[in-house]
């Protein structure tokens, strides 16, 4: 039986990614439960004051620049459900299913940290929309980040209350698109919830803003392509590798010596890999001799340019990391050691650390792609690939090889740019003015996500582009690692002796990226790679 991730315990990355795509079951720490009962007391004690208790944000007021404005005790239902149904202003296409339900796991352990006030209920719907594949559709639009997430948060709630649409799927039937079979499984949320049994919740007080104030979606998606980023630092050194094979390039610039007196810890980390992925070459041994004095850039300075990306990405695990712990609900209640409780209206809505981080995630896979073309060219061109054919063609001239394969590769390259533009040095005042610094954290994780897929599908094009130099040079055999790749990429990709079209077979090294088949393959022949 699997074991379960515990609510209110702390959260590992990993824990994210089971749950959002291997569907993993979810359960609410028993300890975690009696915190969150204590904290809702305090709350419950201002909402039984009526209308002589003081004035909290969001429990008895208005919200945004609406903050002072005092609503009646009768009417504390009717504020949280407005809420939910004003604040559900998503646009664009829904999230894919993996996403959604990353948000819900943040949200359901932001609660269950016991700091929200709300009703242990709150969690256990969560858990069992989780639990049974109920899925909100949550529009991939309309976050500024800051007060959090609160349209695609809003989208989440809206469902919890039997509104809004939803679907049902298993980690079977789950689809990661927004196209005609996603369409035609979205039905009125409150149909969904009724087939699984799921009783809609009936918000009380602050309940409605302590599910819409934080940034989970920035987190989600953020953790998924954090993740997704960190395994295309691993190819990216593989298809390097496969590059200067099928290029007669030299290892010696890896030489350990030389990297420890520069000693970053992405660059150590790659050019051991690059020593390990090269060991054993017949390529390499043929023109040890041959006078060349230096590779080009997008050789030779692996282990620099795919090191900073790990160095950049390894700041950004930290800060995801601590994201998915904390309490990014407003206000908030801490409880005093004599039981009484003081409820703090604070910023840690705010997602400015994700917005940055999230920015520089962009631009650091993004370099895995830009130096990956530049190896690209180096292998279609004639005047840089020597004893390779022009364009890798069987008969350059009426083939035209993979000419156009490194023209998309440029093409996702460029893309990339305009993409990583950072959306942390923009910002937009909102209500009124009283919201007036956001972070646009949730567009510096859409962008990444988009990065990330550009980046996936030029380093499949390198693959299938130096598999094909590689073959160019039998019967020389090439070193171990890039062997093991070469086998593996060949089971799925064919040998090109002719024009075909190419697209199928770059769809097919991607998914071999995304399932890890790739790295199994080289790691089962060298040993483990990082």
């Amino acid at each position: 039986m699997i074991e379960p991730v515990l609510l209110g315990c702390p959260l590992s990355l990993s824990d994210l990614e089971d749950v959002a795509v291997r569907h993993r079951p979810v359960a609410f720490d028993l300890k975690a439960r009696e915190k969150a009962v204590a904290s809702r007391r305090a709350i419950d004690a201002i909402a039984s004051a009526g209308d002589d208790a003081p004035r909290v944000y969001g429990v008895n007021t208005g919200f945004g620049a609406l903050s002072e404005t005092r609503i009646s005790a009768n009417d504390v239902r009717a504020l949280q459900r407005n809420l939910i149904r004003s604040h559900s202003t998503g646009v664009g296409p829904a999230l894919p299913i993996a996403a959604v339900r990353g948000i819900m796991l943040l949200r359901a352990q932001v609660l269950a940290l016991g700091h929200s006030g709300v009703r242990p209920l709150l969690v256990d719907v969560l858990v069992d929309m989780l639990n049974r594949g109920v899925h909100p559709r949550i529009p991939a639009q309309g976050s500024v980040g800051a007060s959090g997430d609160l349209a695609p948060l809003a989208h989440l709630a809206l469902a919890m209350i039997g509104e809004g649409e939803a679907s049902l799927d298993t980690a079977e039937t789950a689809v990661s698109d927004e196209g005609a079979q996603a369409r035609s499984k979205r039905r009125k949320s409150g149909e969904v919830l009724a087939e699984v049994g799921i009783k809609p919740v009936v918000l009380e007080a602050k309940e409605g803003l302590a599910l819409i104030n934080g940034t989970q979606y920035m987190a989600s998606l953020g953790t998924l392509s954090l993740l997704a980023a960190e395994r295309l630092a691993t190819i990216a050194d593989i298809a390097g590798a496969m590059s200067l094979e099928a290029l007669k390039g030299t290892k010696r610039p890896f030489d350990e010596r030389l990297q420890a007196a520069r000693p970053h810890p992405g660059q150590a980390i790659v050019a051991t890999n690059l020593r390990t992925l090269l060991t054993e070459s017949e390529i390499m041994e043929s023109h040890k001799h041959c006078g060349k004095v230096q590779d080009a850039y997008s050789l030779r300075c692996m282990p620099q340019v795919h090191g900073a990306t790990r160095d950049a990405l390894a700041w950004v695990r930290r800060v995801l990391e601590t994201e998915l712990n904390s309490v990014t609900d407003n206000p908030s209640v801490f409880l005093t050691d004599d039981g009484e409780a003081d409820i703090l209206s604070g910023g840690n809505f705010h997602g400015q650390p994700l917005a940055l981080a999230l920015d520089l995630a962009a631009m650091a896979v993004a370099e895995l792609a830009n130096i990956s073309e530049r190896r690209v060219e180096q292998l279609v061109n004639p005047a840089l690939s020597t004893g390779l054919t022009p364009f890798l063609a069987a008969g350059s001239g009426l083939h035209s090889g993979f000419m156009i394969a490194q023209v998309a590769s440029a093409s996702l390259v460029s893309e990339n740019k305009v993409l990583c533009h950072p959306a942390s040095v923009d910002s937009i005042p909102s209500s009124a003015g009283k919201e007036d610094h956001v972070s646009m954290g949730s567009v510096s994780a859409k962008k990444l996500v988009e990065v990330v897929t550009n980046v996936r599908h030029a380093l499949a094009i390198e693959i299938m582009t130096a598999a094909a130099g590689v073959d160019q040079r039998a019967p020389l055999k090439p070193s171990l690692g890039v062997t093991a790749a070469q086998a593996a990429v060949r089971a799925h990709v064919a040998a090109m002796t002719e024009d075909r079209p190419l697209y199928s077979d770059i769809e097919a090294v991607a998914a071999m990226i995304e399932n890890g088949e790739l790295v199994r393959a080289v790691a089962k022949a060298v040993g483990p790679i990082a």
